[in-house]
């Protein structure tokens, strides 16, 4: 008896009101973009649509699954995606506060400012870019799935301790920046694969309570880790969140069960490694898309980087702490803003409104920011627009998908890809010219003080880039409808 055949019946199936009752065929009709993003999740859960054949459960073990968007299991795994999304991207978004430590730390001195921010861009860039390579290494082997999650623990624990003894900037960067960063994408893609199998109709509360860890993460630790630092140094500060890692992601991993059952592939017939639903690299629509990530990720994540600094130049390192805190739980709040805008109106226009807002606010705010108030005013209003802008994803990526919903994942994992790359770029840009410019800290009262005018060109040139490119993705969007 094969379990995995029907999976597309089982996760397009409404609950039964019966606990003791199998989950059966059956979809009730409903919006047409909700239908796309159920169908996506069934083609996806261990790969493309023509590997569902292929993997056979043991037939002497098969159990009754347990119910979609309620209960015990199915809440665990979000406590278990949120503590995950705590501990490895609230960490990874408070990246500016070691890399101001890192600066002014004598053992460190003779590397640049590009260097010791490679440590956080790259463990951010591997991050997001080996999504597509875990994408089609589970697609393959979805059987390694949890056993990967206590080696990617194990790593991860690694990585912070040896990073503890480093005596030279690469030093970090090989632990802190790339072990670091491969460990925590292997930890994170489970979240990503299971959490269609848990929620249909209340994906939504789930994604949002998962995706606050960040905005959780990036305003508490700030504050932690710049205390940490102070006062015992970022030895003992990385070893401290290597227990803390150890024991929080511990837990996390214990809860994060699959719902339907894991495939099991007799020899030969395994899916191909690379899946043939590669149609959408022909689509201007995806290029257009991977164009708006790029120059929003290079301007979001050198801000992220770089206001740190800045807010330590005009005033102290507490006032950073708050700075960083601001723009990190701003983009919380504006994603559940965003998000529900996107499902009430075209996302591509809701796109344009927040990256050239936030264009204008580089120009206007930052770039004549002397206070406080201002730079306060300018965290909250980039933060929170370009934070939010990232509720469109999901969106997108159906759109673009079109009538192949089966190449949803595929698509996701390209779009991690490009963002990766453009997370590398940016902030190695942004370094070079604020190297270039710093050796002139005049305040003056003129655009760009500090030394940070090329820079902050830069970013805002990038964030108005990127609202012109969601424009061509609107008017293509609408053309497409009619």
């Amino acid at each position: 008896m094969s379990r995995v055949a029907s999976i597309e019946a089982i996760e397009l199936a409404p609950v039964p009101s019966s606990s003791r009752q199998h989950e059966v065929h059956g979809h009730d009709s409903r919006s047409s973009s909700k239908q796309q993003f159920e169908q996506i999740d069934a083609v996806d859960l261990h790969g493309s649509g023509e590997d569902l054949n292929a993997g056979q459960t043991d037939p002497d073990n098969v159990q009754e699954l347990a119910p979609i968007d309620r209960g015990w299991p199915a809440w665990r795994f979000v406590a278990s995606g949120f503590a995950v999304e705590v501990m490895i991207w609230g960490f990874q978004f408070c990246y500016g506060i070691f890399q101001d430590y890192y600066a002014s730390n004598p053992l460190f001195k003779d590397a640049s400012g590009v260097i010791i921010a490679a440590v956080g861009t790259l463990s951010t860039a591997v991050q997001f870019g080996e999504t597509i390579l875990l994408s089609f290494f589970f697609g393959r082997y979805p059987d390694l799935l949890r056993p990967s999650l206590w080696a990617a623990l194990a790593l991860c624990v690694s990585s912070l301790l040896l990073a503890s003894f480093a005596t030279k900037i690469w030093h970090l960067i090989l632990l802190q920046g790339i072990t670091f960063g491969i460990s925590g994408g292997f930890l994170y893609y489970p979240v990503l694969i299971l959490l269609p199998q848990w929620f249909v109709h209340r994906r939504g509360l789930a994604t949002g309570m998962i995706f606050a860890g960040s905005g959780l993460g990036g305003f508490a630790f700030p504050f932690l880790f710049q205390s940490l630092l102070e006062n015992y140094g970022f030895r003992w500060t990385l070893r401290i969140w290597a227990l803390a890692v150890l024991i929080t992601i511990g837990f996390a991993v214990m809860g994060m069960q699959p719902r339907l059952p894991v495939p099991k592939y007799q020899r030969g017939q395994r899916p191909r490694f690379i899946p043939p639903q590669m149609h959408f690299l022909k689509s201007s629509l995806f290029w257009l898309l991977s164009a708006c990530t790029v120059m929003h990720s290079m301007s979001y994540y050198s801000v992220s980087l770089y206001i740190v600094t800045f807010a330590k130049v005009i005033s102290s390192p507490f006032s950073a702490s708050v700075v960083l805190a601001l723009f990190n739980s701003s983009s919380v709040v504006c994603q559940v803003i965003l998000g529900h805008m996107c499902d009430r109106f075209p996302y591509a226009w809701i796109m344009v409104a927040s990256t050239l807002v936030s264009g204008v606010s580089v120009f206007l705010l930052w770039g004549f920011t002397h206070t406080l108030g201002l730079l306060f005013a300018f965290a909250v209003v980039y933060g929170g627009l370009m934070g939010g802008y990232m509720s469109a994803g999901p969106i997108s990526v159906c759109d673009c998908a079109g009538d192949k919903p089966e190449q949803a994942s595929v698509i996701w994992a390209c779009n991690y890809l490009v963002r990766g790359a453009a997370i590398v770029a940016g902030p190695l840009v942004s370094g070079i010219l604020y190297d270039a410019g710093k050796a002139s800290l005049d305040p003056g009262m003129r655009f760009g003080g500090y030394g940070f005018e090329t820079l902050e060109i830069f970013v805002g040139s990038c964030a108005v880039a990127a609202s012109f490119a969601s424009a061509l993705v609107a008017l293509m969007s609408r053309r497409a409808q009619t």
